[in-house]
């Protein structure tokens, strides 16, 4: 009856605390206004036909219907270094994660000791309990306790650093999927180049040969004093500008390998891409309206997260103004063998209360929170920065969509033109109507003309890419809440 008459007021302060832990004083978080268009102003009078869900049905390289592109890829979540430093970063925050919650629960420890203590000098052996029989004494004691530790979230501050610590899990989160969109863009985005550089060589090579055969016609033609020694040197100089330029697609073509190598975590000696034929396949990315962005770029996603955070982090500095609760317990008994310790009678118990509150720190509370308060707009401001800038990125890589589609069929029609002003023109010189100047006039324009179609192809596949980062990539914010 003792005991409990004992503790009478400690479970009162217990109950007191249960009941005051609902008491918080972290803001109620609400997502912070942004813009908000109603669609996008380069879809005026041009929209892609393809279903609003495409990005969603599966990984967003596929629209592109490219074998090769697709086993490349796939490397990245496996081998990008950026994408696995990611990763530990997710993990990393995950745990804090878990390391803040485990401040909510009490602190159980296990403590167990033994002294030799001792007075006096000389001594003989020694006799029972340790006692000498000298003119010194010595004594033992042995101890074992189990004690307790716990503080009471009273005013919110243990929820509102694990409100905090969820919040930047879910913003690294967001981080890793940046990591993982912009690894895969850039190396579709390499990818295309190269086939780019590929058809544009495969150019070359044919435009390189019409030129031996033209130099030819030429040699044999001043060799029997039809045209003047001009025409040959004219033919062997355009012959030695197409194979110089073969060297410096040749270079960038090993460029664009070599980041890809590194990009699916491979040293550029070890890998090797093979030409093969280029699949110019540009797909209708569907676009949808501008809020979507909100939930379905993981960057916007990792901002917004921080503002959660900088908000819950509020809370925290505002619990400062109040008195920091500790409850502690603890039990075990203590004697001077071993074998009494599993006596009833050396068992002891301790419970206490106490509480801490800073009467003066020269304002450091105020300033803390004023810091917060602070930060939070600092959060906001980014956040709505990013998404300014989500918003504007869509908008060029739709501006980009339209005109390269617009430029594509006008330089197929100029490449188609081209070739028939050089045939033509060919043909008038072998039958001397014409000077050589205006065959490598000729020449020069339609060659021209084709690595031009060539190029805005490339450029339409890597802009329609770009489009598809800009969108998130299929991504969406409800993943981070599956992640946890």
């Amino acid at each position: 009856m003792r005991f409990s008459t004992t503790i009478r007021p400690l479970t009162c302060a217990l109950l007191a605390a249960a009941v005051l832990s609902g008491c918080a004083f972290t803001p109620a978080y609400e997502r912070p206004a942004t813009p908000n268009p109603a669609a996008f102003k380069e879809l005026q009078g041009w929209a892609p036909a393809a279903p609003a869900d495409a990005l969603e049905r599966g990984p967003w390289w596929n629209l592109f219907s490219d074998p090769v592109l697709d086993g490349l890829v796939r490397q990245v979540e496996v081998n990008n270094q950026n994408v696995a430093a990611a990763v530990a970063a997710y993990s990393q925050a995950r745990a804090l994660v878990a390391e803040q919650r485990a401040s909510l629960f009490p602190t159980v420890t296990l403590t167990g000791g033994a002294n030799r203590n001792g007075s006096g000098g000389g001594g003989g052996g020694s006799g029972n309990n340790g006692n000498s029989n000298g003119n010194g004494r010595t004594s033992n004691s042995y101890r074992l306790n189990i004690g307790s530790s716990w503080e009471p979230d009273v005013w919110g501050r243990l929820r509102a650093g694990v409100s905090a610590a969820q919040a930047n899990a879910q913003a690294s989160g967001a981080d890793l999927a940046s990591a993982r969109l912009s690894a895969q863009g850039e190396l579709a985005a390499d990818y295309f180049s190269l086939r780019s550089v590929d058809a544009q060589r495969a150019l070359l090579a044919t435009t390189i040969e019409g030129y031996r055969r033209v130099l030819k016609i030429t040699q044999n033609r001043f060799d029997v004093g039809i045209v003047p020694h001009s025409d040959v040197y004219q033919a062997q100089t355009q012959l030695a500008s197409a194979q110089s330029d073969d060297l410096t697609l040749a270079r960038q073509r090993a460029q664009f390998e070599h980041a890809i190598a590194v990009l699916i975590g491979k040293a550029p000696a070890d890998f090797a891409l093979a030409s093969a034929e280029w699949k110019v396949t540009v797909p209708d990315v569907p676009v949808g309206v501008p809020s979507a962005l909100l939930e379905r770029r993981p960057d916007i996603a990792a901002s917004e997260r921080a503002v959660a955070a900088a908000n819950a982090q509020i809370g925290i500095v505002r619990s400062a103004y109040f008195p920091q609760i500790g409850l502690t317990a603890s039990y075990g008994p203590s004697a001077s063998a071993i074998g009494d310790l599993f006596k009833a009678s050396s068992v002891a118990w301790a419970l206490g209360l106490s509480a801490t509150e800073t009467l003066f720190n020269g304002g450091a509370n105020r300033a803390a929170v004023q810091g917060a308060n602070a930060a939070r707009e600092q959060a906001v401001a980014r956040y709505r920065q990013t998404v300014l800038t989500a918003f504007a990125d869509v908008e060029d890589q739709l501006a980009a969509t339209r005109v390269l589609a617009q430029q594509q069929e006008l330089q197929r029609q100029a490449s188609e033109a081209a070739d028939k002003v050089e045939e033509q023109v060919l043909n008038r010189y072998k039958a001397g109507q014409v000077s050589y100047s205006e065959v490598v006039q000729a020449q020069v324009t339609a060659l021209n003309a084709r690595r031009a179609l060539v190029q805005t192809q490339g450029n339409r596949q890597t802009t329609a890419v770009a489009l598809i980062q800009a969108l998130g990539g299929g991504w969406h914010a409800d993943q981070l809440t599956a992640q946890e």
